[in-house]
């Protein structure tokens, strides 16, 4: 019996680690990335304009995180600048942008509706050049901008706050998961935008096991995880190329040895949360949808396969919207890597597209 853990002892010092939102206080294998944030963000500490920079890599990379800590640092020590972070997968307005912004910097948020975007813009601006405030934005996801077809509107009109109001300072971090579809920016846009490019590339097997170990150390209690066990979470890590998999696998390995009173985790209890754990992307993904692109979805993983005009005639029956915007949809759908939609040289100018699942459509169907 004394193998076995007590029903009221828990195998977590600290359960909060495991959390994906969480911020480490030792961020590990980001130093230069750190470091070229810091560089950007220096001239707004002494009042001037910072440089507007590029964060660019994989999901999971750790762009978000290296920005928190930067943006962390700033709070602390910088009285006049004022650090906002935006999740364009929640804001992917220039308005609800705008709004975020708003909120941070006068304490409240402005209505939802019956306010222009140009009183709400000036507010901000007007408050930054009369209280002689920094603002450095990050836009998190600014994928979810170029999907909207606002990241053009958002840029211009943060980077150009100063032409409107003289000492309205604003520089731009930009966060984006390299999906492999090239973002193309409005040259006018791209001509003041101008960023500082980071690069995140993927994190080696080493650098996964040492960043995992870590926080096993300080978020389990002792000989709870063995070298062997850590081996085949990080092996299961690097092969999706998501650290957020690995810490999440953490999380539910140590919860299904709790689950069986066991005082360590075992192989079969890594194996058994894989299955969830290698889906966090899916879910991740599949939460910031919207309600006709759910619907796209759920019809994509009925068929299974289709080719896009049976799709869209299915699509346009059922929410009676137009093939300019199912053809967005699709597009995005495609660029989030829920589904490939691949051109097959058939059709009207061979745009004939078959539209194909990129998961088992339980799993998808699941989580709408």
């Amino acid at each position: 019996m004394r193998d076995l853990l007590a029903w009221d002892q828990t195998l977590f010092k600290d359960s909060e680690l495991f959390e994906l939102d969480h911020v480490p206080e030792h961020f590990l294998h980001r130093d230069a990335q750190l470091q070229s944030l810091m560089y950007s963000v220096r001239p707004a500490l002494s009042g001037s304009r910072p440089l507007n920079c590029l964060c660019i890599g994989a999901p999971g990379t750790g762009k978000t995180t290296a920005v928190a800590k930067v943006f962390e640092e700033v709070e602390k020590h910088a009285s006049k600048v004022v650090p906002v972070l935006v999740n364009c997968q929640v804001d992917s307005t220039r308005y609800a942008v705008f709004s975020h912004i708003f909120k941070k910097l006068i304490g409240y948020a402005p209505p939802t509706s019956g306010v222009s975007f140009k009183k709400i813009f000036s507010e901000v601006a007007k408050y930054l050049a009369e209280h002689e405030k920094v603002l450095v934005v990050a836009l998190d996801d600014m994928n979810y901008l170029f999907y909207e077809n606002e990241v053009n509107e958002v840029l211009y009109s943060l980077l150009r706050a100063h032409e409107t109001y003289p000492g309205a300072r604003v520089g731009v971090i930009a966060i984006l998961s390299d999906t492999g579809v090239p973002h193309i920016l409005d040259p006018k846009v791209e001509s003041v935008f101008l960023p500082e490019e980071i690069a995140f590339p993927q994190y080696t097997r080493e650098e996964i096991r040492d960043i995992l170990s870590n926080r096993a150390r300080l978020g389990f209690f002792p000989s709870v995880l063995d070298d062997s066990v850590l081996d085949r979470i990080t092996e299961h890590t690097f092969a999706l190329g998501d650290l957020r998999v690995g810490i999440d696998l953490l999380k539910r390995s140590c919860l299904n040895a709790e689950r069986r009173a066991s005082k360590n985790i075992s192989p079969q209890d890594v194996e058994s949360a894989y299955e969830k754990s290698r889906l966090i992307h899916l879910s991740y993904l599949m939460r910031s949808l919207k309600e006709d692109e759910k619907t796209l979805l759920g019809m994509v993983a009925e068929m299974q396969q289709a080719n896009s005009g049976e799709l869209y005639e299915n699509f346009h029956s059922r929410t009676s919207l137009g093939y300019t915007r199912f053809y967005e949809l699709l597009n995005k759908l495609d660029s989030l890597k829920l589904i490939e939609a691949g051109f097959t040289g058939k059709g009207s100018r061979g745009r004939s597209r078959v539209v194909t699942l990129r998961y088992k459509p339980d799993e998808v169907k699941a989580r709408l």
